[in-house]
């Protein structure tokens, strides 16, 4: 069989040489471009040219570097990466103490009016007089509005002419009747004429008693043109204009009260904890209940609560509360938002970990904590009542240790760490 074709075989041995003298020159200067941009092609260069890494001389020729070999140079290099990999991990810690933890229960609330009334004229006239302004804090009984009172004083005259007038005829009936006796005493009048002055009298007292209530009715028409706060709150915006004429039908009325002092708010808690809620309502325990904003940064206001509904609501398993806030300085608004915090119980002496140190996972709830040979152990915990940033538990831990509150995403059990930070009590 023929032999392959090679460029090579037509050379002397010392032109082959020569050429093959050449190739290796183009190669090692090529390699050592290559190495000065990217220097992992000159490590696997010198290690498939015996271990030695490839440099070129001055000539241009490839020379290789005496003493250091490839897999040595790899070696110094990944020792360096073995060591950053191997560092410790950076992590946050807090403290495990002992302390009261409230027990709470988080809910979200509307804030509402103790009792809410609509000033209605109960005469119908022209607006006289308006003796409020807008907003303004009023006692019952305050004059708010004056009508126009001068057709109710008529009235009253005329029910006061009708009164004069029947009293003066009952007065001479009862003159007359007294003549008639003292003639039928001496037998000069018949009886029957008697008897009947007798119900004439009795008709006049009558009248004159109808008469009576006339005037009253009068004087009764009369004080309703003065409109009166029927309960002491805040006055909202008014309703009518002076010279307008008002009518006891008007739904909107002259002004709403709405009595804010103290302040009323409507929740919402779980079932579950509704037998708690009634054993200490039984016990006369108060339920204290905090007011916070939709921030839940800034405490509104302070109460207790007052009473709860009377049956739990199927749709959302919950059942409604009532709550009484103190808000003598007047920032509570019915309708408004607020965020309810409800004390149920106070769990003395907890063991609690800060919030940030609680860990959930498929086996449930656990912290790091750390060793004295800085490494960190795994420590189930069972979750209680949370307030603030400390979360009560129950758990193998005793007070003084450390648990890892940021910095845990990395770690295992067995875990090397570095506190760097340790998180504020």
């Amino acid at each position: 069989m023929d032999k392959k074709f090679s460029p090579f075989s037509a050379m002397s041995p010392s032109q082959y040489g020569a050429s093959k003298l050449w190739l290796l020159s183009v190669l090692a200067v090529m390699a050592f471009a290559a190495s000065w941009f990217y220097p992992d092609i000159k490590n696997k260069l010198s290690t498939l040219l015996g271990g030695e890494e490839i440099t070129a001389s001055a000539d241009g020729r490839a020379k290789p570097e005496g003493g250091k070999s490839g897999k040595e140079g790899r070696g110094s290099k990944g020792g360096k990466g073995g060591g950053e990999g191997s560092r410790n991990t950076p992590v946050s810690v807090g403290e495990v103490s002992n302390r009261d933890v409230r027990f709470t229960v988080q809910a979200a609330g509307t804030l509402m009016a103790l009792n809410t009334a609509v000033v209605r004229a109960k005469v119908d006239g022209e607006l006289k007089a308006l003796r409020f302004t807008e907003g303004q804090y009023v006692q019952a009984g305050q004059l708010l509005a004056e009508i126009d009172s001068r057709p109710f004083d008529a009235q009253l005259n005329q029910a006061q002419g009708q009164w004069a007038r029947d009293t003066a005829l009952l007065k001479n009936a009862e003159l007359d009747l007294q003549r008639y006796q003292d003639l039928l005493s001496k037998d000069a009048i018949a009886r029957q004429q008697v008897e009947t002055q007798a119900a004439l009298v009795r008709q006049l007292q009558g009248t004159v008693q109808a008469d009576q209530a006339q005037i009253d009715l009068a004087k009764l028409q009369l004080s309703y043109t003065r409109v009166t706060a029927p309960i002491s709150g805040r006055l909202g915006l008014k309703q009518v204009e002076l010279g307008s004429l008002v009518r006891a039908s008007d739904p909107n009325g002259v002004v709403s009260i709405t009595q804010t002092q103290p302040m009323a708010v409507v929740f919402s808690v779980p079932e579950i904890h509704v037998p708690l809620i009634m054993r200490q309502l039984k016990l006369g325990k108060a339920l204290a209940v905090e007011a916070w904003d939709r921030d839940q940064k800034i405490r509104l206001a302070q109460g207790r609560v007052s009473t709860t509904d009377n049956a739990i609501d199927v749709a959302t398993g919950t059942l409604r509360l009532k709550a009484t806030l103190d808000n003598r300085d007047g920032s509570l608004f019915p309708n408004q938002f607020a965020n309810i915090r409800l004390q149920l119980d106070t769990l003395k002496n907890a063991l609690v970990v800060p919030v940030q140190a609680v860990q959930r996972g498929a086996a449930g709830t656990f912290v790091y904590v750390v060793q004295a040979d800085n490494t960190v152990q795994v420590k189930a915990v069972q979750l209680e009542a949370v307030e603030g940033d400390w979360q009560a538990v129950i758990a193998d831990l005793k007070a003084g240790q450390q648990v890892i509150t940021d910095g845990a995403d990395r770690l295992r059990n067995g875990s090397g760490v570095e506190v760097v930070k340790a998180a504020k009590p």
